[in-house]
């Protein structure tokens, strides 16, 4: 009986040097045999197909590739044994030829305090598998297929209910739409918002120039708004006159406040008069410590506030997992930007999160991860009034950052100084928009979130050591 070669033992790549019968055959495959060992492309243990396999494979008789194995068991290249096939021998052979590997970046930071990164060895990496296992098992044949271009609505599902009781979110399923994070949220937002003929979007005088560069290269401009004590100052917007405006209002990025009652109500006024949108970035809004938690923006006016929001902070970055919830006069069009070719975000994930939520493992999480920052916020805080009182904290009633305010003209020694105590980690002026009207203040932004446990004591030392 004749059996098909999708159906024997082990895949080779092997290419005999002639195609002739008899001997010419057996010597062009025993040549080719033995390049691919000595070359090491063939490393000593690999097992190699059965001479049937191969021989179903190579279209060639069954004898041609058992005498081409004798004779390399007999030059001592390949070795034979009952049970175990044939297997390339144990010898010195030239490894393939590698790229060097890449050495440690000269001045790499012994202690990383950028923000922007939670503890990545916290990451629940048991109850995610279990939510993994569980959803897979439990997922339809369809959700391996290329499905909505929204996600799965299992994920919206859950998406919907967590948001709703825990952010204050009026949430539909089918306004929200997976992205693969805040970024790419945005270029969808850059793209959605050009069709609809809009030129500008306001942003903060405070924030990352990475997203602010999301926007300009979607065609829009980015007139900053002021900034003061009581947050973004919203009562611009009105002479500014753009198409829609990009806020934190939970907890500002980088400065930590939250922005004003007042100020809140009068962006949805503006929002409501203009026919402008509110793009709501709810980065890290589940870590509160001293304050009552501030509900989002969007639950004052749905209609006319997109909310953002992601697993990179309550979670890892490295699962590019993120949403928004749409008005309804929004929605269509950013999923169409989205389009049936984007599939930015894995249906496994997506699948294991919706898990995740629904079973209670998100919220326990965040829980244990909310008492854990708080600590390091606490110790950062203690260490300071005691090694280097001459500085203070702001803004750290919520998130994994805090702002630390430096003396007047000190702000770049004191980063070079952190430098040399082997720390990562920006001054304020690294987050000021160019065009800001706001007064420069000297500060550092020191992302206490991001080392592990074991690194967070030594981190806090070389801090205070280059502190004035």
């Amino acid at each position: 009986m004749v059996e098909s070669w999708a159906n024997l033992g082990v895949d080779l790549h092997i290419d005999p040097s002639r195609t002739g019968s008899g001997s010419g055959l057996r010597k062009g495959l025993t040549d080719a045999l033995r390049d691919a060992v000595r070359s090491g492309r063939l490393a000593p243990g690999t097992r190699l197909p059965s001479s049937r396999s191969l021989a179903a494979d190579l279209g060639i008789a069954r004898n041609t590739v058992a005498d081409a194995y004798a004779d390399l068991v007999a030059e001592g290249w390949l070795t034979t044994r009952q049970g175990s096939g044939t297997r390339v021998a144990e010898r010195a052979v030239p490894a393939p030829s590698r790229p060097a590997p890449r050495r440690r970046a000269a001045g790499r930071p012994a202690y990383d305090l950028t923000p922007g990164s939670p503890d990545l060895s916290s990451f629940p990496r048991s109850e995610w598998l279990k939510a993994a296992r569980r959803a897979l098992a439990a997922a339809p044949n369809d959700a391996l297929g290329y499905g909505d271009p929204r996600g799965r609505v299992e994920l919206r599902t859950a998406l919907a209910g967590y948001l709703a009781r825990a952010r204050g979110v009026h949430a539909d399923p089918e306004r929200i739409l997976i992205c693969a994070g805040f970024a790419h949220a945005l270029m969808l937002l850059g793209a959605a918002l050009g069709e609809r003929g809009v030129r500008d979007v306001a942003v903060e005088s405070y924030g990352l120039d990475v997203f602010w560069k999301v926007l300009t290269r979607a065609g829009l401009g980015i007139p900053p708004l002021p900034f003061d004590e009581l947050g973004t100052s919203t009562s611009e917007l009105d002479d500014m006159r753009p198409g829609a405006v990009l806020l934190t209002p939970a907890h500002q990025f980088p400065m930590g406040v939250p922005l004003h009652p007042d100020r809140r109500a009068a962006a949805v006024d503006w929002a409501r008069r203009s026919g402008g949108l509110i793009l709501e970035d709810d980065y890290d809004g589940e870590f509160r410590y001293d304050r009552q938690p501030i509900g989002a923006l969007q639950g004052l006016d749905p209609d006319r506030v997109v909310y953002l929001g992601t697993a990179s902070k309550s979670l890892a970055p490295g699962l590019r997992l993120g949403w928004m919830v749409l008005p309804p006069a929004l929605a269509a069009g950013v999923a169409e930007a989205k389009g049936v070719t984007d599939w930015s975000c894995g249906t496994l994930d997506q699948l294991t999160l919706a898990e995740f939520i629904e079973s209670g493992a998100y919220d326990r999480h965040v829980r244990s991860m909310r008492l854990r920052y708080r600590r390091r916020r606490d110790q950062l805080v203690a260490a300071l009034a005691e090694r280097a009182p001459g500085v203070s904290a702001t803004g750290i009633a919520a998130g994994l950052h805090a702002v630390i305010e430096l003396p007047p003209g000190t702000e770049e020694s004191v980063v070079r100084a952190a430098a040399w105590q082997g720390l990562g980690l920006f001054g304020l002026s690294r987050f000021r928009h160019e065009g800001a009207v706001t007064e420069p203040r000297d500060a550092l932004v020191v992302g206490y979130g991001r080392p592990p446990d074991h690194a967070w004591s030594g981190a806090l030392d070389a801090l205070c050591r280059a502190l004035p």
